[in-house]
């Protein structure tokens, strides 16, 4: 589980959802008999008779594959942005130095797929999704066939049906009410995307 402080804690499951689409590099935790391993792996959301499905896969090769269909719990863990926080941003202290991010924890038992016609649509879902921000889209049909299915070949697909998330979202909740515009502004100031992005996810809540 992870450390969720009321002021933190974020359950709307439209939020939880939209962070998942978004940030959707994520990276999964399982525990098998080597102990816990972790593998950074793009992830599609699927929704079935209302309930979050994650599709994912893993090189053959990668030990954690062994980990696939047991009866263990599965986490996804999709880290969002993340920025340091300054106390000399706020109106008064005393007070101390601090990070504000978003991220949302995923668990759920994880099957193990090797059906090479569900790990073809999963690849062509995947890259499709990925591939249409490009001026010139790569598809898997300008590739050889007998090349296509040598990759295939070399990975596995899972699939972990979500039991429950857990999102925390730490965006000085806990502050006075004046020293959140001040963070806010602090943020946008800086030059870097992450900043940015943590004061967007600042300015929406204060319309809340």
């Amino acid at each position: 589980m992870v450390y969720l402080p009321p002021h933190f804690t974020e359950t709307d499951p439209t939020t939880l959802a939209g962070h998942i689409e978004r940030y959707d590099f994520a990276l999964l935790v399982t525990r098998g008999a080597g102990g816990m391993i972790a593998s950074q792996i793009p992830i599609l959301s699927d929704w079935r008779d209302g309930k979050l499905y994650l599709q994912g896969h893993l090189a053959r090769p990668n030990p954690q594959c062994a980990d696939l269909g047991g009866t263990g719990e599965a986490l996804a863990i999709f880290t969002g942005p993340h920025a340091y926080i300054s106390p000399s941003w706020y109106q008064a202290g005393p007070a101390v130095p601090t990070w504000n991010y978003a991220s949302v924890h995923a668990y759920g038992r994880v099957r193990r797929i090797d059906d090479a016609q569900w790990l073809d649509a999963f690849l062509r879902r995947l890259s499709a999704r990925h591939e249409a921000r490009e001026a010139t889209p790569w598809r898997m049909d300008n590739e050889p066939r007998p090349f296509l299915d040598g990759m295939l070949r070399g990975i596995v697909g899972l699939e972990i049906a979500v039991e429950r998330c857990e999102g925390k979202f730490k965006l000085s909740q806990n502050r006075p009410a004046p020293d959140r515009p001040r963070i806010i502004a602090a943020l946008e100031a800086r030059e870097d995307r992450d900043s940015h992005a943590v004061a967007a996810l600042m300015r929406a809540r204060e319309k809340k």
